[in-house]
């Protein structure tokens, strides 16, 4: 399976509590991460596929490579191949020192790369998968799926919050995702059809 997800800020303690930016009710960075991991692993299988879109994590040391390491080691026990976004938070030395200690299983690699974005065709839709909010113009047959803005949504119906502390997860409703847990494609057409119909009512 394949799945999507954003702005995890693993070790980010200025994430930690209730706010309007990204209400997390975590009195730790490891009760955080934990809660992520744990959610991610019940959610992705060894072998599946997620596309992280985006600002991985927030964390600084000296060296700084002990930063990296720690990241690292963070993304190797979340199941699943994981092809990831460059966000505003993500150094080009972190992606460097995933590639150097990438490895494969399964015949695919554990980490793929992408400055910017990707374009992908799944089912019957195209989607553009990027950290920040695209305004894509007249382009009604692709979705924009993207992170960055926390617990905000973009007012067009093309736009979808996939960050973990998105405002847009309560088209779901009566399902409720397990914080951290990156969504299907199933979601994100539940996501799109809700989103769209909300937009309806309101003409």
């Amino acid at each position: 399976m394949q799945f999507v997800t954003a702005d995890t800020h693993f070790l980010d303690e200025h994430l930690l509590g209730i706010d309007d930016f990204a209400p997390r009710p975590f009195l730790t960075v490891d009760q955080m991460d934990q809660s992520i991991i744990k959610n991610w692993n019940e959610r992705v299988g060894e072998n599946d596929i997620v596309y992280h879109l985006g600002d991985i994590a927030v964390y600084f040391a000296k060296p700084q490579v002990k930063a990296y390491e720690k990241v690292f080691q963070i993304l190797d026990s979340l199941n699943g191949h994981l092809v990831l976004i460059k966000g505003n938070h993500d150094s080009r030395g972190l992606f460097k020192f995933l590639a150097k200690n990438n490895y494969s299983f399964n015949g695919k690699p554990k980490f793929a790369f992408h400055d910017v974005g990707v374009l992908l065709k799944y089912d019957h839709r195209q989607y553009y998968l990027t950290h920040y909010p695209l305004m894509l113009g007249i382009a009604p047959q692709i979705i924009n799926l993207h992170g960055h803005i926390h617990h905000y949504a973009v007012p067009a119906k093309e736009n979808i919050n996939v960050g973990i502390d998105s405002p847009e997860f309560d088209y779901l409703l009566p399902e409720k995702v397990p914080f951290g847990a990156p969504l299907s494609f199933s979601q994100i057409e539940k996501l799109i059809n809700g989103k769209t119909d909300d937009f309806a009512k309101r003409r």
